[in-house]
């Protein structure tokens, strides 16, 4: 089956940072596809964050909109801004704006302001250089203010895999120009040291895998089809954007022959406290 997003338009990328603030085609359906699997750990993140009333709040990458809506509501009388590059995961989001949360267009690593609480749920991976983007960030927070941030750290995964070796293959690798995308995740012990460094106290900084139990290998192709591959699909012309994805289908399928998938996802947490 071909993604919706392989047959939409993809405009010209736009942005300094590479990756998030890209004008890339992102399709609402298809990320929604794994609705409950990508939201549990929105849960765990929501668990890190010190609740308290009147908070100045921006939920940097909000996509869709629905999980921002819940971090509004569990913060009694705050104003919370849910940003997003892409036009097409805000015309959902709007969808929840009011009652104290609304939405606009921004590049989430441009951040600007002063807030009680920078949140993102799995949307810094789109931004470059970590180690330069978490410092600056930490110091937009007002003193007793709060970041929590989650980001996926499922890059050395087979699926994850198969996307390098197959733009390693012709016709994809003249296509894409040699390029490929290595995710600026760091390793959870850099993270702490980042927000040491920064000043921050309360921190907090570890990995979990979460078990997914997928139908097939099919399954797992949707599944990256919605996120890793986005900027592939960007990249690589009209007429090559099946052949890459059938490609990465049959590396999977000789992975996993026949289902279900156990499809374990680590993701990274943290979060941390500006002092008084």
């Amino acid at each position: 089956m071909i993604p919706a997003c392989l047959r939409a338009p993809f405009p010209h990328r736009e942005g300094a940072f590479s990756g998030y603030n890209m004008r890339m085609p992102w399709d609402p359906t298809r990320y929604h596809q794994f609705q409950s699997e990508r939201s549990a750990p929105f849960e765990d993140l929501l668990g890190l964050v010190h609740i308290r009333p009147g908070l100045k709040v921006v939920d940097l990458g909000c996509g869709t909109g629905e999980l921002t809506r819940q971090l509004a509501d569990a913060l009694p009388d705050s104003e919370v801004l849910g940003l997003d590059f892409s036009p097409e995961m805000l015309a959902r989001a709007q969808t929840h704006a009011g009652q104290g949360l609304r939405f606009e267009q921004g590049d989430q690593a441009a951040l600007g302001g002063t807030w009680d609480l920078i949140f993102s749920n799995a949307a810094l991976q789109w931004s470059e250089a970590h180690a330069e983007l978490i410092p600056r960030l930490f110091a937009h927070l007002a003193p007793g203010g709060q970041i929590a941030i989650q980001v996926p750290s499922n890059h050395t995964h087979i699926s994850h895999r198969a996307i390098l070796e197959i733009a390693a293959r012709e016709p994809f690798r003249t296509a894409l120009d040699g390029w490929v995308r290595l995710p600026p995740v760091l390793p959870i012990d850099e993270y702490a040291g980042l927000l040491f460094a920064a000043g921050a106290t309360e921190i907090v900084v570890f990995e979990k895998v979460y078990p997914h139990v997928l139908e097939s290998a099919q399954a797992v192709v949707d599944w990256i089809s919605g996120t890793a591959l986005v900027p592939y699909f960007e990249r690589l012309p009209e007429a090559l954007r099946a052949e890459f994805l059938a490609a990465i289908l049959q590396r999977l399928e000789a992975a996993w022959p026949k289902g279900p998938v156990f499809y374990p996802f680590k993701r990274t947490l943290f979060s941390a406290v500006r002092p008084k």
